[in-house]
């Protein structure tokens, strides 16, 4: 199989964030910090999944895609919880949630899409905007049943306030979910001028072969 997203191919700040990873697994090993260390390689790990997802099914994901969703993985795991960066700074939950909802609007748009094989035209653009949507809040609802798995199991507090916590956040990934949609139906009309459009422009550009019926408008 053709190797697509190689990891030496990926962009500076993947590499500053595994190299932190490195200095903090190595700094927890010899302090004997074992709930360091379990965090930064469980953030390492989920880091190297995307990769694998995409060279599993033949995607290329451009550099700002990967990189955005391991800085996802690295802010909310190990600098919210290793750190505690969700007590120390109240924002940056609303900035993990919303941020991470924008980009699963974004994927979830990209998916249905792909289903047409960029065919623009073969549904409503309200119609792939909406699934775009559906698909991030799931995601976002999933995220908040794997907090509640790890404060049960391993003692952490991803949850915070319990049910405020967790409402507040499914709030702030619902206005992220309609941006990401948004921006897809944007696309679908044509405005392609837009950062977010324009990284959809790229990811079909750069996986021609999932979009054989793309066609600029």
């Amino acid at each position: 199989m053709k190797n697509l997203n190689p990891i030496r191919e990926q962009s500076r700040i993947v590499f500053v964030i595994w190299g932190f990873l490195a200095l903090a697994l190595l700094a927890a090993l010899v302090t004997f910090n074992w709930s360091l260390a379990f965090i930064a390689v469980a953030t390492f790990s989920l880091s190297l999944l995307p990769v694998f997802f995409a060279n599993r099914f033949e995607i290329r994901l451009p550099h700002g895609f990967f990189a955005a969703v391991v800085f996802f993985i690295f802010g909310t795991i190990f600098l919210g919880e290793a750190f505690d960066f969700y007590e120390r700074y109240g924002w940056w939950d609303v900035l993990l949630h919303g941020g991470s909802a924008v980009g699963f609007g974004l994927i979830g748009f990209i998916f249905v899409l792909m289903l047409f094989e960029g065919d623009r035209y073969a549904a409503p653009p309200w119609g792939m905007a909406f699934f775009a949507f559906c698909f991030a809040m799931t995601i976002g609802a999933v995220w908040e049943i794997f907090e509640f798995g790890m404060d049960q199991v391993f003692g952490l507090n991803m949850q915070k306030s319990g049910l405020v916590d967790t409402m507040a956040d499914l709030m702030v990934d619902g206005l992220g979910a309609l941006i990401g949609a948004a921006a897809g139906f944007a696309w679908l009309k044509g405005r392609e001028k837009g950062s977010l459009t324009g990284q959809i422009t790229q990811f079909v550009r750069e996986n021609r072969g999932w979009f054989r019926r793309w066609r600029r408008k």
